[in-house]
């Protein structure tokens, strides 16, 4: 719960006669056009792509560097018959990454391996064994995806084994690329790739996409098939927590409504055990925390090899079978996240995180490595500030694990400036991995927490409220909420949108919902709307008076299968009106 104490709301300035003019020219309520204006789409012309967005709007795949060599030497591997290996990543990401250019090389003629990591036995990125292995197999080109872009040691060892490498990633580069055939990243400094916040599947479909140009299909038959790609990029860009704008809207928007028909067998058998019906298109919410932590599940506990096999296999049932599997040991993922989680806020009653922790490293004697980056993200939405989490393996004296960070605290650079201290590390601003010796974990919690400090301050630990838009309870009719929820798919970079209502005064008692939740009425100018309030029983001693109050709409399925409105309102915070 975001208490009154913890959070600061940040109102909008928003340019009325704008929106009024954005509203008349789209025909859109007060609500939707606030909200549009609010970031920064008050544009006509910007709106109306943001909101329809088209399939047009895609790119030109060879715009990015290194694309004309990489599918030039892809097609000579498939024109000779060549042995070609992808080498993916154990997360989402990375798995989706595998089967889609898997499946592009083999519409294109070709055929390719793959290599996953285990995640525990092998950890992050690429390894010379595995060139190794693959040069005695006979395989004369690799492409990386989702790895790879710091990896020159590796890349140089393939090279001496008579190896091609094809690099693609989005991971952000070290000083000198690694020295590949092709290097494919929108984020390497000599890139003008005008998207620069592709995820490891963004870039691997542009690849496909760009392979798939050069064959001699009919426009129609090159639409579909990228349609079709897009349902699995759409969630591989949605776990990977990318911003949802530009590019990666176009492809999460076009790839969720292609959800509602599905004829992999393995994308539906994943959907299934997600609970998430045919013939409706899920949201992007739906996705991250249905379909992806399952999806991830085999990465962080066992092979993700099970993932490319559901989505690679015709037969129904075995699809089914492997994704009850994933659904198994996602259960258990989530029982091993929550001791973990257990176990750190029991230390943080003994020694409580204060304004002097800027940054926070937790360590525990063999913490499961594939949970942690999850466990690092629940830290952070509770203290909001930097937080790693890391596993000590007593066997060989080394610390792995994951940090996640806030907004405003650029977590590789960090690493950077601390690069003395690890084993490896890596990652990009949000999220990174590293390896360290245990001996230094202390070292690192000091060093990080000094340098988090020189950056951060106490009012960076306060979460912020980015109101959208101020609205009155007479504007929130049906058509109104729903031009609103016409801004999905939301997640990072375009989030639910936040509106806030003045003065409103509380109807009647609020109910309590199995002991910790609310739901309450509340009025304003002749109108109730009933709201539900997630977490904040332990407030309602402050539901007094005239409120200001902080909520999301979202759509409501359950109540309008039962006759009643289809949008339902969130609180996610209060307070004591203003004016």
């Amino acid at each position: 719960m975001s208490g009154a104490n913890h959070t600061r709301w940040r109102l909008p300035d928003t340019d009325e006669g704008a929106a009024r003019r954005l509203a008349e020219e789209l025909r859109l309520r007060p609500p939707a056009a606030r909200v549009l204006c609010r970031r920064g789409l008050a544009e006509p012309a910007a709106a109306r792509r943001f909101l329809q967005p088209r399939l047009e709007d895609l790119h030109d795949p060879f715009r990015l560097a290194g694309m004309h060599e990489a599918v030039e030497r892809l097609r000579r591997a498939i024109a000779a018959r060549e042995r070609t290996l992808i080498y993916g990543d154990y997360d989402v990401d990375g798995t989706t990454s595998v089967v889609i250019l898997k499946k592009a090389i083999e519409m294109a003629g070709g055929t390719a391996d793959f290599h996953v990591p285990h995640r525990l036995k092998d950890g992050y990125g690429m390894r010379p064994e595995v060139v190794d292995r693959a040069a005695a197999e006979g395989v004369r080109l690799i492409v990386s995806v989702d790895t790879g872009i710091r990896a020159s040691q590796v890349v140089r060892h393939a090279g001496g084994c008579g190896i091609d490498v094809i690099v693609t990633d989005h991971h952000l580069p070290e000083a000198e690329l690694p020295p590949a055939l092709a290097v494919i990243n929108p984020n390497r400094p000599d890139c003008r790739y005008p998207e620069k916040n592709l995820c490891g599947v963004g870039v691997t479909f542009k690849l496909a996409q760009a392979l798939l140009q050069t064959l001699t299909w009919p426009p129609s038959k090159l639409r579909r098939t990228l349609e079709s790609f897009l349902k699995l990029v759409a969630i591989g860009t949605v776990a990977d927590v990318v911003p949802l704008v530009g590019e990666n809207r176009v492809i999460v928007k076009h790839g969720l409504e292609g959800l509602r028909a599905v004829n992999n067998p393995g994308l539906r058998a994943i959907l299934d055990v997600a609970g998430l019906s045919a013939g409706v298109a899920p949201t992007a919410g739906q996705i991250a925390f249905r379909v992806a932590p399952r999806i991830n599940a085999a990465g962080r506990m066992a092979t993700a090899n099970a993932v490319i096999e559901m989505f690679l296999t015709p037969d129904p049932e075995r699809a089914r079978q492997l994704a009850q599997e994933l659904h198994a040991l996602n259960t258990e993922r989530q029982q091993t996240e929550m001791d973990i989680v257990a176990a750190i806020l029991e230390d943080c009653e003994r020694a409580p995180v204060t304004d002097r922790d800027a940054a926070l490293v937790f360590a525990g004697d063999d913490w499961h490595r594939g949970v942690l980056g999850i466990v690092a993200s629940r830290l952070v939405e509770r203290f909001h500030r930097p937080a790693f989490v890391l596993g000590h393996n007593p066997e060989d004296g080394l610390a792995q694990g994951s940090g996640r960070s806030i907004p405003g605290f650029h977590l590789l650079e960090a690493l950077e400036a601390l690069r003395d201290l690890f084993v490896k590390f890596g990652g990009h601003e949000h999220a990174a991995g590293v390896t360290i010796e245990s001996a230094r974990v202390d070292e690192f919690r000091r060093r990080l927490n000094r340098h988090a400090a020189g950056r951060l301050s106490p009012e960076d630990f306060v979460e912020i409220l980015e109101v959208d838009a101020i609205v009155e309870l007479s504007e929130l009719t049906e058509t109104a909420v729903f031009e609103v929820l016409s801004l999905a798919p939301f997640g990072y970079g375009n989030p639910t949108p936040l509106v806030a209502c003045r003065g409103v005064e509380l109807t009647g008692e609020p109910a309590l919902m199995k002991e910790k939740h609310l739901r309450l009425a509340v009025r304003q100018a002749g109108r109730t709307l009933v709201m539900k309030a997630f977490n904040f029983a332990d407030r309602v001693d402050e539901l007094r008076g005239r409120l200001d109050v902080a909520f999301t709409v979202e759509e409501d399925t359950y109540s309008a299968a039962r006759g009643y409105p289809g949008w339902a309102a969130t609180i996610r915070d209060f307070r004591a009106a203003l004016c």
